[in-house]
């Protein structure tokens, strides 16, 4: 007789805190105690268990990678990393608004040149270009009166 072995994969949420603070300590390879020191001054938010146990995401444990890295290679201080992350939040949010800008242009501007394709078909190819270069319209019949004075 065979045994059939099988195997189970669970898929987590990076943003889910499963990691208790020594694991999470141990993944960042330092002490807990420095994770709660960067917990105080605010450079990584663990979620909390119902029974108040830290509970850090895989996301958090990069973050702590990361604030290691600043710290050891790059010799910031915690003010400098704090800073650093003050900084790209802040380039994250801007790219977000500039995404959505960019998204409300592209809408204005399928708008715009659908209301113009309906003008001309209303109009029957009396809109005219302004010049080669341009988009803007006019009446062909205005074109011909200031050619005519």
């Amino acid at each position: 007789m065979t045994t059939r072995r099988t195997t189970t994969r669970i898929t987590v949420d990076s943003a889910r805190g499963v990691f208790m603070i020594s694991i999470a300590a141990e993944l960042a390879e330092m002490h807990p105690q420095t994770l709660r020191m960067y917990e105080q001054r605010g450079l990584i938010q663990p979620q909390r268990s119902p029974k108040g146990t830290r509970l850090y995401s895989q996301s958090d444990v990069d973050r702590l990678r990361r604030i290691q890295e600043m710290t050891t290679e790059l010799g910031l201080n915690l003010a400098g990393v704090e800073r650093v992350l003050a900084l790209e939040e802040q380039l994250e949010a801007t790219r977000r608004r500039l995404e959505q800008l960019e998204q409300q242009s592209s809408d204005v501007r399928a708008e715009m040149e659908a209301e113009l394709e309906v003008a001309r078909r209303t109009l029957r190819g009396e809109l005219v270009p302004i010049s080669r270069s341009s988009t803007d319209m006019v009446r062909a019949s205005d074109v011909r009166a200031r050619r005519r004075a």
